[in-house]
């Protein structure tokens, strides 16, 4: 992503006026997509939900974590299919680590699919570790469940990734 490009963007607070948006960008990103009450309850619990808009006011990510004590927990994070391969997501990473680091949390958390090899290289070249698998954890097809993986990234200090450092 350029830094002209980048400079465009804009990470704002998700609002009950953008859940709609939301979730037309969650259904047709999954085939077991969150529902208009979990990004609901989200709001009302005070979650860090953020939204990624261009210059013209359009979605192009979004993502949802929950503060804990010294740590923050990735609950979802999500950029529109067509959007996908453009750095959106990392610059999406990037703005939560700094929000761990204003909070001082010193450990970002996530679960993923493990058949999203995509998300999980992702992750990975971002500084995450997996730390364990949590079974049967998603919805699958044929009304089957399937593992998570659980990763973990270090945030600040000396063995942690600090905003800075993602530049």
């Amino acid at each position: 992503m350029s830094a002209s490009h980048s400079s465009s963007l804009r990470l704002l607070p998700m609002t009950q006026q953008s859940v709609d948006l939301v979730l037309g960008i969650e259904e047709s990103a999954y085939a077991f997509p969150w529902t208009r009450g979990n990004f609901v309850d989200s709001l009302a619990a005070n979650h860090i939900c953020r939204i990624l808009c261009d210059e013209r006011g359009a979605v192009l990510a979004y993502f949802i974590a929950m503060p804990g004590v010294d740590e923050m927990h990735l609950l979802n994070i999500t950029v529109v299919p067509g959007a996908q391969g453009h750095g959106h997501g990392r610059a999406l990473l990037r703005a939560l680590v700094k929000l761990c680091e204003d909070r001082a949390a010193s450990e970002l958390w996530l679960e993923v699919r493990q058949s999203n090899h995509r998300a999980l290289r992702i992750y990975e070249r971002f500084g995450f570790v997996g730390k364990g698998v949590r079974k049967r954890y998603y919805p699958a097809a044929g009304d089957t469940r399937e593992d998570a993986v659980v990763m973990s990234l270090g945030i600040g200090g000396a063995s942690g990734v600090t905003s800075h450092a993602l530049e």
